[in-house]
């Protein structure tokens, strides 16, 4: 969204996602919604920032946010904790609600091989606006991990395997390893690995 906003473009298209979405965010303070549904919305919904795209079209929206977006937003300590991993050949996966082809881009950038998003839908070589379900959102996310996982050639050795995350709609996901780890966690992630006496980094 950032990328339009900069170039004045798509103007009507992120006046529909905040109308859309600002009452659905007062639902959500107001306690109506749960964290869940208006966070899958809004993970759904930013395949309406693509739409019409060609591949290519959207490839600069993704090489822009890998490199100039992200480049000044990355936390230094974060990534050393990712390099330790690689470094030791363990087997690294890219978990975001975020849609696949940015992750592989981001991923590219942090050269990690593997990735695991939202996949936004296509038509005739465009994107239609759509996400293709599930979402990778919330408990979404362990579910379509697995799923990933499970295709590798490579067994994964969950009890010994690390889960990192920062928001307590990861839990699920976190709870797949036995080592989770909650990174610069919000405030319900940390009063939850402090229960379960979890590690928190930093």
């Amino acid at each position: 969204m950032a990328h339009f906003r900069e170039r004045g473009l798509r103007r009507w298209t992120h006046r529909a996602f905040w109308g859309y979405h600002m009452p659905i965010y007062l639902f959500r303070r107001l306690g109506l919604l749960s964290e869940s549904a208006f966070r899958l919305h809004w993970a759904a919904h930013l395949a309406w920032c693509v739409r019409g795209d060609t591949l290519d079209q959207a490839g600069q929206v993704w090489d822009w946010v890998a490199t100039d977006f992200l480049s000044q937003r990355w936390r230094q300590d974060v990534r050393e904790k990712l390099d330790e991993h690689r470094q030791a050949g363990d087997l690294v996966v890219l978990v975001s609600g975020s849609p696949v082809p940015l992750l592989q881009r981001i991923a590219a950038e942090l050269d990690v091989q593997h990735v695991v998003g939202t996949r936004f839908a296509l038509r005739d070589g465009h994107y239609s606006g759509r996400s293709l379900q599930p979402v990778c959102i919330d408990e979404n996310k362990a579910t379509l991990t697995k799923s990933y996982l499970s295709g590798l050639r490579d067994k994964v050795d969950y009890p010994a395997s690390f889960a990192y995350a920062d928001s307590i709609s990861d839990l699920q996901m976190l709870e797949m390893a036995g080592h989770p780890v909650a990174v610069h966690p919000d405030e319900a992630l940390r009063r939850e690995a402090l229960k379960r006496n979890w590690s928190i980094f930093p």
